[in-house]
C-alpha cells in the first residue's frame, strides 16, 4: 500500500532521523555494536514515529523526543532479537534479512538484545530528556516487563505449550501486553515529556495497538513473504489462536476498521494537528509488510 502523503513523509523522516541517531550513538567498531545496529536497522520504526509525532503535538524539543524515540526502537529491537531465538519462535528471517542469531550466533543475539534493552534506559536517563525522564523510565520498565510485553510473551508460550487455543478475550489480553504496551508507551511519550494529559493518546494507542495486531494476523494469512520479510503461516501451522482464526478473515478486517475509527475519534482534542496520526492508524491496517 502507498501511505498517505503526509504520513508517508513523516514516517520516512522518522526512519531517517532515528536511524542516523542510532548510527551515531552505536558507532563502536566491535561485534556487539554491529549486532545492535543490525537489529535496529530496516524496520518501519512506527513506535519511534509515534514518539516524535506525539512530541510534536506537545511542543517537546527534538532532542528529548529523539532520545525517547531511539529508546523505544531499542526495546522493540531487543524483543525481536530474543523472540527469534530457537528457544522462542525459532525464526530465520526478520525484515527480509537473516535474524541476529543466524548472522552471528545465539550468544551474540542474547548479548545484543540485553545491550539494546540497557541502552534504552540509558537514553531516557540523559539530561536532555528533561524533568519528566523518571516518568518515562518507570512507564517503559512497566510496559516492557512483567506487566507488559514480557508478560504477553509468557502467556503466548504458555498457551502454545498447553496446546489449547485461547479464546477471544484471552488473545486480546495477550496481544495488548505483547504488542500494545510498547505502542501505548510510544504514543503517550510526548504528553509525558510535556507533563500534559495522556488520556487522548492512550485511548488512541490502545485502539491502534489492537488494530496493528489484527493486521499482523491478517498478513500472516494473506501476506507475501517477499514483502513481509519473515516466515508466514507459522501460527496457523502450529494451531495457535489468532484474531483471524477466532473471528474469521472478514470479521477480523471489520474489527480492525472499527478500531481505526476509534483511534481517530480519540484524537479529536488535537483537531487538525493530529491528521498525521489519523493517517498512521489507517496505514496500520492496510500495510503489506
Amino acid at each position: 500500500m502507498t501511505a498517505p502523503a503526509e504520513f508517508g513523509a513523516a514516517l520516512k523522516n522518522a526512519q531517517t532521523t532515528i536511524s542516523a541517531f542510532a548510527e551515531t550513538r552505536l558507532s563502536g567498531g566491535d561485534t556487539l555494536h554491529a549486532a545492535m545496529r543490525y537489529a535496529i536497522a530496516g524496520g518501519k520504526m512506527l513506535r519511534g514515529f509515534l514518539v516524535l509525532e506525539s512530541a510534536r503535538l506537545h511542543g517537546v524539543s527534538q532532542e528529548a523526543a529523539l532520545n525517547a524515540a531511539l529508546a523505544i526502537e531499542c526495546v522493540h529491537a531487543y524483543s525481536l532479537v530474543h523472540d527469534d531465538l530457537p528457544c522462542m519462535d525459532d525464526d530465520d528471517l526478520r525484515r527480509g534479512q537473516p535474524t541476529v542469531h543466524r548472522k552471528w550466533d545465539e550468544a551474540m543475539a542474547v548479548l545484543a538484545g540485553d545491550s539494546l534493552q540497557g541502552f534504552a534506559f540509558e537514553l531516557l536517563a540523559e539530561p536532555v530528556v528533561g524533568e519528566h525522564a523518571l516518568d518515562l523510565v518507570r512507564s517503559l520498565a512497566k510496559a516492557a516487563g512483567k506487566d507488559g510485553m514480557v508478560s504477553g510473551q509468557m502467556l503466548d508460550i504458555a498457551a502454545e505449550s498447553a496446546q489449547q487455543p485461547l479464546d477471544l478475550d484471552q488473545i486480546t489480553r495477550l496481544q495488548q501486553r505483547k504488542t500494545g504496551c510498547l505502542i501505548e508507551w510510544s504514543a503517550m511519550a510526548g504528553a509525558v515529556l510535556a507533563g500534559d494529559n495522556t488520556e487522548p493518546l492512550q485511548r488512541y494507542a490502545r485502539a491502534l495497538g489492537l488494530a496493528f495486531q489484527i493486521a499482523d494476523d491478517i498478513l500472516d494469512v494473506e501476506g507475501d513473504i517477499a514483502k513481509v520479510g519473515k516466515a508466514l503461516r507459522k501460527d496457523a501451522n502450529a494451531g495457535k489462536a489468532t484474531f483471524v482464526s477466532l473471528l474469521g478473515l472478514d470479521a477480523a478486517k471489520s474489527r480492525a476498521d472499527d478500531l481505526v475509527q476509534d483511534a481517530a475519534a480519540a484524537l479529536h482534542p488535537y483537531g487538525g494537528d493530529a491528521e498525521t496520526l489519523k493517517q498512521a492508524a489507517h496505514f496500520v491496517i492496510a500495510r503489506d509488510s
